[in-house]
This record gives structure tokens, sequence and C-alpha cells, in this order.
């Protein structure tokens, strides 16, 4: 039979299941610990759990549902890693180093449908969700890698920008949230986890109303529905005026900022122009968004599409500042490898077909 990961419960469930299962209530805080603390790999690695306990876990759980495929570093320590799961498939995940941690980018979808027309996430359409485990165990093999290095380091935050529509995957990824939260697990804080989303606007709301506390990001891209038509083609079915007034709910709601990614395309979406439509897009939202600019990675399957000169970059970050916009420039990882999200998923596969 195919086993789901045990990494998809949190305690609450995983108490709930030994508990049905004649099991005293300590055991799943044992299990948890040794999953989350010590990290182990197998069962048989906990030492102190009933051993009947563990042949239960064992019949009906795994812990690991993927392998290292292929990893990739950086120059500036950036890792991106290619694992591929039990059935077949391959995602991506990404280590990041910044002066205030270190930060995972996990994915959510095998593939993706947004179908954003600059993207290499999308460059193979989606052939299913990943499960609670699946996008939990990202993080641990990530962190299990470090433990390895025995530098004494731990993931401090994480994005939820993978491959994929996260909110295309909505249970599965407030699972996920839940369980790398917990405080006797990882214990990750929430405004150290931040989720991406191409605008799915009912998921927004409804993302608002179960108040996570963690931060949310909204990839915009273009300030108008004619350029983000072009570019979104998610923005026939949701434009901006309905994406804005998902916003306006989940500021309203949760009184926390909300980032707006934009991505810059040469001589696409960075003119002034576009600056200053995208600051009376945010109007009167000013004190509770700011503005993430993204210089463009090219990708070869979408050569149309050019990154913005530097001088675009500053002039348009300039623009947005002088009519009070809060603006930064993302500092970029791993340029010296496979930049883009997806890029090296879609070369791995390409390889095997080719």
């Amino acid at each position: 039979m195919n086993k789901d990961s045990i990494y998809g419960l949190t305690l609450e469930r995983l108490t709930e299941w030994l508990e049905g299962h004649g099991h005293k209530k300590f055991r799943a805080a044992q299990v948890w610990d040794w999953l989350y603390r010590k990290r182990v790999t197998e069962f048989s690695e906990m030492i102190d759990v009933n051993p009947e306990c563990l042949k239960l876990l064992a019949e009906h759980y795994v812990i690991q549902t993927s392998d290292e495929h292929l990893k990739q570093e950086s120059a500036d320590g950036t890792i991106k890693f290619l694992f591929k799961l039990k059935d077949g498939n391959l995602i991506e995940t990404v280590l990041m180093r910044h002066k205030y941690g270190l930060s995972v980018c996990v994915t959510t979808q095998v593939g993706c449908n947004i179908g954003c027309s600059f993207c290499a996430s999308g460059l193979l359409p989606k052939s299913r969700d990943l499960s609670a485990g699946e996008i939990v165990e990202q993080i641990m093999k990530v962190q299990q890698h470090l433990d390895l290095a025995k530098l004494n380091e731990n993931v401090s935050h994480i994005v939820v920008m993978g491959i994929g529509e996260p909110f295309d995957n909505f249970k599965n990824l407030v699972d996920f949230l839940q369980i790398v939260k917990d405080q006797k697990g990882l214990a990750l804080g929430a405004r150290h986890i931040t989720v991406s989303t191409s605008g799915l606007a009912d998921k927004i709301i409804e993302f608002a109303d179960l108040d996570l506390q963690v931060n949310l990001a909204i990839s915009l891209h273009a300030p108008n529905n004619e350029l983000r038509t072009r570019i979104m083609k998610i923005n026939r079915a949701i434009p901006l005026e309905k994406l804005m007034a998902s916003i306006d709910y989940y500021l309203a709601k949760t009184n926390r900022r909300v980032t707006l990614e934009y991505i810059l395309i040469k001589d696409m979406n960075d003119q002034r122009e576009h600056a200053l439509g995208l600051t009376a897009l945010i109007g009167d939202r000013r004190e509770l968004a700011k503005v993430n600019l993204i210089p463009y990675n090219p990708v070869d399957e979408h050569s149309q599409y050019k990154r913005s000169e530097h001088e675009s970059v500053m002039a348009f970050y300039d623009t947005l500042k002088k009519q009070n916009i809060n603006c930064t420039i993302r500092l970029e990882h791993g340029t010296d490898i496979d930049a883009a999200c997806g890029q090296l998923r879609s070369k791995q596969i390409k390889a095997t077909v080719g």
C-alpha cells in the first residue's frame, strides 16, 4: 500500500491517531520530538519509543518520500536542491543565506497551471498537488543537510514561493504552516514565514479569516489590467479590481502589511509611467503595502523578455520612493546557477526525455 508521509500530520492529529490505536498521548510527543528536534529519518532510530508503537507507525507511514536528485551550490552560499519524489516527479527547493538568517523556498505543486508568460515554473503544467508532508519534508531535507555540515545552523525563515500556486493547494498549505510553526517542533515564527500567491482573490479572503499571522505576498507585476493580462493570464479571471478588493479585505481583517511583488522586465513594465500607475493602484494603501522590485531572471524559453537595465530599476525605485511608496529591491541569490524558479527542474526533465 502507498503510505503517507508522517510529516503531514499535525501534533494534534498524530496524538488522536495514536490514541485511536490504543497508545498513550505522550507517545505522540515522543515521536514528534524525534522527528523535528532530533530529526531522525527512520522509525527504528526512535530508541525510547514503544516498539509496538513504532511497528504501527511503520505499517501506515513513512518519514522519507523523496531523495536528493541533484544539488547546485552558488558562490554566494545559495543551494538549489532538486528532489525526486516516490512517483518520479522532480521538485525544487532553495536554501538562501541572508544577514538575518537562513531562508528556504519551498514548492507546493508539481508544475504550475497559472501560466505567467515570463515564468520558468509554468513551463511544465501542473500534474498534481504536493501533500502537506511532501512540503514539510523539503524543510527537513534542507535542515538535515545543515545538520550534516555540523555548523550549528538552523532554518530560520520560509518563503512559499517555489513551483506552483500555494493557494491552489490550500488545505495542504495550511497544514504545512501549522506543522512548521508548532512550538514543540521546528518552532518557526509566523512572522518568519511568507506565502506568495498570484492573486487568487477568494483564497486571499479565506487566508485572512484563518489569521495564521504569516506574511502574505502578491505577485502583481503590472499596474493595469491590460498589461497584467498580457503577462499573467490569471488576470482574465481575476482582474485587478477583484484582486485589490481581496487585498483590502485582508488588510482590514489582519492589519498586517502585504508585499506586492513586481518583476521588472525590460521595456515591458519598467518605465516611469508604470511606476506612476503602480502608485495610483496602491493609492491610500501606502501604510500597509510594500513593493518588492525583482530584476527579471531570463529564461531561454521566454526569450522575448529581457532583464531591466540597472538604471531602469533604480529609476523605477526612485519614482516610487518619491511618491512615498515603501519599496525595496530584492537581493539576488544564486545568479551563477539556475536562478529562476523552475529552471533546474525544466532542464533535467528535458535532458531525460531528450
